[in-house]
């Protein structure tokens, strides 16, 4: 057992009668499939389709006082609170900000958590990544063995996108941070914010630009935020790195372009590849079959 706190993340209680409906109107997921010990995955868009805030979603039970735990990034967390506020119009759902007195832990290494770590609960994203929990800020302490920056190049390794590190809030669509691909996008339910947007790029496949992971070919990765470009033309842009791995927000079709040219890749003037495919990416990466004038369309 290898557990860490994630001290950039914030927890949002949403309870009350009408709290499972609110989600469900509001969010990505499929809110049904939210159960104790089933957590879910989503995000909240902007109606132009743009990630505002993507969360994990952990019901409590009955004896626990219902309603949901919103495990949220620490700076998104006002500004999510503020949005929910206003969505509630009269909407049975009380709505409270506990980050001051939660901690948000992690498994460091895919192993499982201590079971006095209060709400524990498999990461929906995938089952690799291990636990987290949700627990009491005070006598924390006790619990924690590694460092946060541990479990990053854990999540790095297995091609993990984090918001705010590996993909800009505000202006990247849920395929672009790979939400459809990790369990984060129903297709299948009801109107939610956003939702047009997101089903005409599922239908059309539009989504050229994917964070993908790349493997820096001297082993030093650049810093996280800097151009990707080929032979002067920009690609987008590297995330979070650790141990020679990157993880990079980069239109496809113009990667593939560049590498047909024999152009090699940089990132801060570094050069880098794609790594191997991760397992859980269903969709084609240039050089495979399927990829072709649409890059990176959704499967």
């Amino acid at each position: 057992m290898s557990a860490t706190r994630l001290i950039d993340r914030g927890v949002i209680r949403v309870s009350g009668e009408d709290a499972r409906d609110f989600l469900q109107n509001l969010v990505t997921n499929e809110m049904d499939e939210v159960a104790p010990g089933r957590a879910g995955y989503g995000a909240l868009l902007t109606p132009q389709g743009k990630i505002i805030c993507d969360f994990f979603i952990v019901a409590l039970s009955t004896e626990d006082g219902g309603g949901f735990l919103l495990d949220t990034p620490l700076l998104q967390t006002a500004d999510l609170m503020k949005r929910l506020k206003l969505y509630k119009l009269r909407a049975k759902v009380a709505l409270d900000d506990l980050t001051e007195a939660s901690a948000v832990l992690a498994s460091a290494d895919g192993a499982p958590l201590p079971t006095d770590a209060r709400f524990v609960y498999e990461d929906p994203r995938l089952p690799e990544l291990g636990q987290r929990a949700i627990a009491d800020a005070a006598g924390i302490d006790s619990l924690i063995d590694a460092e946060p920056e541990v479990y990053h190049a854990r999540r790095i390794a297995l091609g993990i996108p984090a918001g705010g590190r590996d993909f800009p809030y505000g202006n990247t669509f849920p395929h672009e941070a790979l939400l459809d691909q990790l369990g984060g996008v129903s297709f299948k339910k009801g109107c939610y914010i956003g939702q047009e947007v997101v089903s005409r790029m599922q239908h059309r496949g539009t989504a050229r630009t994917r964070v993908v992971p790349v493997v820096f070919d001297e082993g030093i990765v650049t810093e996280t935020g800097a151009e990707a470009t080929a032979g002067g033309k920009p690609l987008g842009t590297i995330g979070s790195g650790a141990n020679g791995k990157a993880l990079a927000l980069l239109r496809l079709d113009r990667l593939a372009d560049a590498t047909a040219a024999g152009q090699t890749p940089l990132g801060g003037g570094l050069a880098f590849h794609l790594a191997e495919k991760p397992a859980f990416i269903r969709f084609p990466f240039p050089g495979e079959p399927g990829f072709g004038a649409v890059a990176g369309a959704a499967l």
